[in-house]
């Protein structure tokens, strides 16, 4: 029998879109889902480089205005791969119009964004439209493991976290001032690009929120070029050739989760010599667990149950097909890479809209890292604790 149709557009193909691409493309091939997906519309501003984009990605066609895919029948999804600054106008607008919505992390750019957002899903909700945020860590297989060791109670009684994501890639204070270094675009630098995805995995691993935070934050770098051809900028009209960087270049915080645990976490962009250095280490009092995604198909674990002759930590080579969504892929030992991560993520939303159930993290989730974010930055402003709002 032949399975229902999924029509997908998705807004943007940058970095993130060729991502979402790739994994909207293999999601059928490797995973049987009750749902067949159609890579039916792709949306960019510059018409040229979006049917360039949608050619080489795999897209049927494409439209320069995000407005028109709410209207049209064969458009079920809408996949959102754009800066922050757009999130919740195109989200709230897509739920309204019935279509499901996935939107890349995080959420919003303010916690008055991710509110509306977060009822708007709400709403959709009832009418039986399903909406995720994309944090797709949590697809790593080694971490949705880890996951299922701590629901075990493997750990016992969690106590400390330590977390970091560690990147280099504006070091070089000739970096020009591309939008992620903008608030009014990003919301926030290494703090809400990268450090959200450590503060939502370290919540979902103990299935638990931060309550509240005592952070630094610094922008290393505060004048950059605007020239640049991976800007897209030229000097200004009254001939400045830069401007200023009005996001952060490192956040560190500590936390405090509702359960009682304690955490430490670090994001920055200035990190020389390191790409996508995030790694997690979970601290309880019958185990611990530390993963580091530059190896990213293993999770370390030390049992403290066992006697100390024995008890050392051991490496988990996460790749048997009883270890979450490996079975789709290869042989044991055959390992997995980023860019499967978004297919898992995929995977799980698809059939989240094909079976009537809820995806996660759902838009709640993300507003709950938005909150996270924004007492973060309060916190660094006032230079003391700063409880997360519930």
């Amino acid at each position: 029998m032949s399975k229902p149709r999924l029509g997908v557009a998705m807004i943007g193909y940058a970095f993130m879109g060729r991502v979402h691409a790739h994994a909207w493309r293999s999601v059928n091939r490797f995973f049987d889902l009750p749902a067949e997906v159609d890579l039916a519309v792709l949306c960019g501003r510059d018409e040229a480089a979006a049917k360039q984009a949608a050619a080489t990605l795999g897209w049927t066609e494409t439209v320069t205005d995000w407005r028109d895919l709410l209207t049209r029948d064969d458009i079920d999804v809408i996949d959102i791969c754009t800066p922050g600054s757009s999130h919740a106008e195109i989200a709230i607008a897509a739920l309204e119009a019935g279509k499901h919505v996935l939107c890349e992390k995080p959420l919003a750019n303010t916690v008055a964004e991710a509110e509306a957002m977060t009822a708007a899903a709400d709403a959709a909700r009832e009418r039986g439209v399903r909406s995720m945020v994309g944090f797709n860590y949590r697809r790593v297989p080694a971490l949705a493991f880890a996951r299922q060791l701590i629901e075990e109670g493997r750990l016992g009684t969690i106590r400390h976290v330590r977390a970091h994501y560690l990147q280099d890639w504006i070091v070089d204070p000739d970096f020009p001032l591309v939008w992620r270094l903008q608030k009014e675009v990003a919301g926030s630098g290494a703090l809400g690009d990268i450090g959200a995805h450590i503060a939502d995995l370290a919540q979902f691993l103990l299935d638990d929120h931060i309550t509240d935070v005592s952070a630094l934050l610094e922008t290393f770098v505060k004048e950059r070029p605007l020239a640049g051809e991976s800007s897209g900028l030229s000097a200004s009209a009254d001939g400045a050739t830069t401007g200023e960087v009005t996001v952060d270049d490192a956040a560190l915080f500590l936390a405090r989760f509702g359960g009682g645990a304690v955490g430490t976490f670090e994001a920055t962009r200035f990190a020389t010599g390191r790409k996508n250095a995030m790694g997690i280490e979970i601290n309880g009092a019958k185990g611990s667990l530390v993963f580091d995604f530059e190896c990213m198909n293993e999770l370390w674990f030390h049992d403290h149950t066992l006697d100390a002759a024995e008890a050392g930590s051991r490496r988990i080579l996460v790749t048997e097909d009883t270890h979450p969504y490996v079975a789709a892929w290869w042989p044991p030992g055959h390992v997995l890479g980023y860019e499967h991560t978004f297919t898992h993520e995929i995977r799980d939303f698809v059939e989240a809209i094909a079976t009537g159930t809820d995806p996660r993290p759902s838009f709640a989730d993300g507003l709950q890292v938005q909150r996270v974010l924004d007492a973060v930055e309060a916190s660094a402003a006032e230079q003391r604790w700063r409880a997360v709002q519930r």
